[in-house]
């Protein structure tokens, strides 16, 4: 019975606070962010090569986060910008360079520059071809359509007016390029890759084939802002057996990250801090926490992006799991108001409360009050009635539950109730 009489008072203090709480839960709802998505799509490059190895890199960091990253293998950056504008592909690797007027300031946008790519020219160890002119009439492998080498080299060799007309160009890919070089069947070729590439590094060490030395990077990084130029020092890839031989000048772009705009936010920024794991560390063309970076970028930055190369992580992000930081991330939305509206509420409860208990003890006094003024001119059948009715009262002061702040009211109320009962069962002097 107590336990009952509680809860009512409870609920009549409080229900209408969970009430209105409730109501501002579903206000806020329409409001909240959906779930970040846990699989997405990403345009790679050839198998084997440093696109397809760094995909590999940041599936594998997802995988722990819940995320499932789906690589899709593509010729290369012309591959993937078409792949991203058809909307095919969430997020794609794309060679600086590579984005035509056309493409620029679309539904795009980059979440910054991952590393140097070096544009590796090899040529017969037979031949000394130190510019591009010198290669009229020669077979050149310049990559296959649809990939960022054989966008960067057309634009090269036209610059040198050198076309199709003047040379042989070969659309064949990094491994044949390679192979066809070795034998003989290829005068040179060329490779836009990462320093770490194996294949890069077996051509440095065959004994067939040379670097060519570009001796005009400076004019071509001045003429082109997304190219820069790079030196390869003496003894880079082998001290023992001195490889290259002497300083080699190369072109480099950059390679990017590049996302649809609509890429739910969370999931740019949980790339954000995977790309930073995969590219921070020092190589042989940059200094450690070089990359990634905001410069040498294509597209605009992604808000993401920003924030992080301004901020660093999200608060959250740096102690919770990526599900739990998300999820709080949304729901702040519903967090902020819900507090803002509770603790107006809880200042307004407590003497609410407060009043209700003192109504209801000044209630039964009232009471009280109403049996102790008819005391004296009462008969004894009234007196029995008003003594039926003291019992009835005090049974209900008894099962009320009320905070240990209220209960010496109650004390003194049941003093005062067996004060008149008393007064009731004294004789009368008539």
């Amino acid at each position: 019975m107590k336990d009952n009489q509680g809860w009512k008072e409870l609920l009549a203090v409080y229900g209408p606070l969970v009430l209105l709480v409730l109501m501002g839960f579903m206000l806020a709802y329409q409001y909240i962010k959906p779930a970040p998505p846990d699989h997405i799509l990403m345009a790679s490059g050839e198998k084997g090569g440093a696109y397809d190895e760094f995909a590999r890199r940041y599936q594998k960091l997802l995988a722990k986060q819940g995320i499932t990253l789906e690589i899709v293998d593509t010729h290369g950056s012309v591959d993937n910008l078409r792949l991203l504008a058809e909307g095919r592909v969430d997020m794609a690797f794309v060679q600086g360079g590579v984005a035509r007027p056309g493409q620029l300031g679309t539904h795009l946008e980059s979440l910054g520059s991952l590393y140097y790519e070096p544009l590796w020219v090899f040529q017969r160890s037979d031949m000394n071809i130190d510019r591009l002119t010198g290669m009229k009439g020669l077979r050149l492998a310049i990559g296959p359509e649809g990939s960022g080498t054989r966008a960067l080299v057309e634009l090269l060799l036209q610059e040198n007016q050198l076309s199709g007309n003047e040379a042989q160009l070969l659309s064949i890919d990094s491994a044949e390029a390679a192979r066809r070089l070795h034998d003989g069947s290829v005068d040179v070729a060329f490779f836009v890759a990462s320093p770490e590439s194996e294949r890069v590094a077996s051509l440095l060490h065959d004994s067939q084939v040379k670097l060519v030395n570009i001796q005009r990077a400076t004019a071509y990084a001045r003429r082109h802002p997304f190219l820069v130029e790079l030196t390869l020092p003496e003894g880079a890839e082998d001290l023992a057996t001195n490889i290259p031989s002497r300083d080699i000048h190369l072109l480099a772009a950059t390679s990017e990250l590049v996302i649809q705009e609509d890429l739910h936010p969370a999931i740019a920024t949980l790339m954000m801090q995977v790309i930073d794991k995969v590219h921070r560390d020092a190589g042989w063309f940059s200094s450690e926490g070089e990359f990634p970076s905001p410069r040498h970028t294509s597209f605009p930055l992604s808000t993401e992006a920003e924030r992080f190369f301004r901020d660093g992580p999200p608060f959250l992000q740096r102690f919770l799991p990526f599900w739990a930081a998300s999820l709080l991330d949304r729901t702040k939305i519903m967090i902020l108001p819900l507090l803002g509206l509770l603790l107006p509420l809880f200042k307004v409860v407590p003497p609410l409360y407060r009043w209700r208990m003192r109504a209801r003890i000044y209630r039964w006094y009232e009471e009280l009050q109403e049996v102790d003024r008819n005391v004296l001119k009462a008969s004894p059948r009234e007196k029995l009635a008003y003594l039926g009715k003291l019992d009835e009262l005090e049974r209900e002061v008894r099962d009320v539950v009320v905070p240990l702040s209220f209960a010496y009211q109650l004390y003194h109320l049941r003093l005062h109730i067996d004060f008149v009962r008393q007064k009731l069962q004294e004789p009368s002097s008539s």
